[in-house]
């Protein structure tokens, strides 16, 4: 599923993928998120509700430029840096085509539907 995608008002690419909750998300589209940094690895900002986790599919670690849902906190996360292990709670989403510094630096993300 394509998206569009602002980091800080400048356009990048990205993809979301077809699982319940990538899907639950763009039901939510257009969306704009403050981001904060989260222990030097990844960007986080929260949706206006939790998403739809049902139906997960199996984990994976997260890498720099996927953008992803931790569903015990309800927040998404862009992860600029590799490391943090697959959890059942932590659900990649898509991934951005953003350099790691672009994704480190970011403080506000806009999401929208793909024309």
């Amino acid at each position: 599923m394509n998206i569009r995608l602002t980091l800080d008002g400048r356009p990048v690419g990205a993809t979301l993928n077809d699982s319940p909750a990538a899907r639950d998300l763009a039901t939510l589209l257009p969306l704009t998120l403050e981001l904060e940094d989260f222990h030097g690895t990844e960007r986080i900002g929260y949706p206006p509700r939790k998403l739809d986790t049902s139906g997960a599919p199996e984990p994976v670690a997260p890498e720099a430029g996927d953008l992803a849902y931790y569903a015990p906190w309800g927040n998404l996360a862009l992860f600029h840096r590799d490391g943090a292990s697959a959890s059942a709670d932590l659900l990649v989403l898509g991934h951005i085509d953003a350099d790691a510094d672009r994704l480190a630096e970011a403080d506000r993300i806009t999401i929208e539907a793909a024309s």
